[in-house]
Parts: structure tokens; sequence; C-alpha cells
């Protein structure tokens, strides 16, 4: 699994270090001016909360397909999340540089820290859970890992590596979308309830998933009373 590992690593520690995001206080004072006097007003940003369905399985295999994909992808999902925060501050990086030789010579040095570093431990990934990154890496960064390969390499070693990991059936080229892919849908329920639960970190997806549709089009079928199970 070297060339997947090694490919998600590319994007998820691309960085040594970046500046802390500044800290927006959220109970700052605002004023509103009625008839020439200042009126405090208090505001409180709240998050959006959102409410989630009980999960019903019409069977025992697929509660347990459930749990099987719920413990890969709460493993994989820092690594993409990682990726996207990673990925904005390279481009930014990248900008500054005006050379192409500094560009490739910056690009070099940072593949020579990933591997020395960091594939080892993405290298344990399994196949499944390998497509599985690739997915949420769409999810998080709006572009497909042969997209962003493409963008930060070549295309022509973007296709090679999508090559060599058909034949693990692993597609680089896998986009994240829950409202055709049941799978996907079911990693999204695992996201939104390890975000509530603060099991993982929120961090929102590149693009609008709209949750309430996937769940009107793959949560309605009711199992029957005898293999009904809740999580």
């Amino acid at each position: 699994m070297k060339y997947i590992t090694y490919i998600a690593m590319f994007f998820s520690m691309a960085i040594f270090a970046q500046e802390d995001p500044v800290k927006q206080d959220s109970t700052a004072v605002h004023y509103m001016i009625i008839e020439g006097d200042s009126i405090p007003i208090t505001s409180v940003e709240l998050d959006e909360v959102m409410v989630l369905p009980n999960l019903y399985f019409a069977d025992r295999n697929a509660r347990v397909r459930y749990i099987i994909l719920r413990r890969k992808t709460l493993k994989v999902y820092p690594y993409a999340k990682l990726a996207a925060e990673r990925l904005e501050a390279l481009q930014k990086r990248l900008e500054t540089l005006e050379r192409k030789s500094d560009k490739k010579k910056y690009s070099k040095v940072i593949q020579k820290y990933i591997e020395d570093e960091f594939s080892a431990e993405l290298k344990k990934l399994t196949k499944t859970e390998g497509q599985i990154l690739v997915k949420l890496i769409h999810r998080q960064t709006g572009k497909t890992t042969f997209e962003l390969i493409k963008e930060l390499r070549s295309g022509w070693r973007a296709f090679w590596f999508n090559n060599t990991a058909s034949l693990f059936d692993i597609s680089l080229k896998k986009e994240f979308v829950p409202l055709e892919v049941e799978e996907d849908y079911l990693i999204e329920d695992i996201l939104q309830r390890a975000f509530q639960n603060e099991r993982l970190e929120r961090q929102k997806s590149a693009f609008k998933i709209d949750f309430y549709a996937c769940v009107n089009k793959w949560g309605k079928s009711k199992p029957k009373t005898t293999s009904k199970s809740k999580s």
C-alpha cells in the first residue's frame, strides 16, 4: 500500500508549521444606535445543531457492516481533515515562490520529510481504508486524489499511481457522493454522529452535503420488529 499511503501523506503533511487561526470572541459587544443613544447588544454565536435520526438495520449483517465501516472511517478521517488544512497552507506557500526551481526544490524537501517521518504509519492501512481515505480527501478538499496529484506533481505520475492503485481495487478518482452511493451516506452519518459526540473534530466539507436528502433516500425503509436494532 506504499503508493496510496505516500499519496495521502503528500497532501496531509505538506507544511511543517502554520500560524494558529485568529480566534473570535463569540460574546463581542455590538451597539445599536437609537435616537442618538448607543444601546449595547451582546451577540452569542451558536453552532448549528443537526438532529440525527435513529439508525435502523435490516438484519445483523447490516449492523455489522455499519460497525466495521464506522471503525475504518474514524481511523482515516483525521488524515483527510489534515489533508485539507495542509493543502490550503501548501498552496499559499507555493504562491509566494516565484521561480519554478524554488517550487520544485520546496516540493522535494516536503517529499523527503514525508518519506522519512510519516509514510510508515499510513502503510498500515488496508485497501478498504485506503479507498475510504480517497473519498474523504475529496469530501474535505473538493478534489479527487487523482486531481490533487496531477496539480501538485504531474499528469503522468497521477495516471501511473491510479493504474497501480486499480490493481488493488482502489480508484484515486473516487468522489464522495452520499446522495448517490449508500456507503457514502453511511460514512456521512458516521461522521455527523462522531462530530456531535466530539469523538472527531468537526471540519466542514468542501462542498454542500444535504444530509437530510440522503436520509430521505437511504434511511426510509424500516426493518421488521424481530430484526430491529438501534445505534
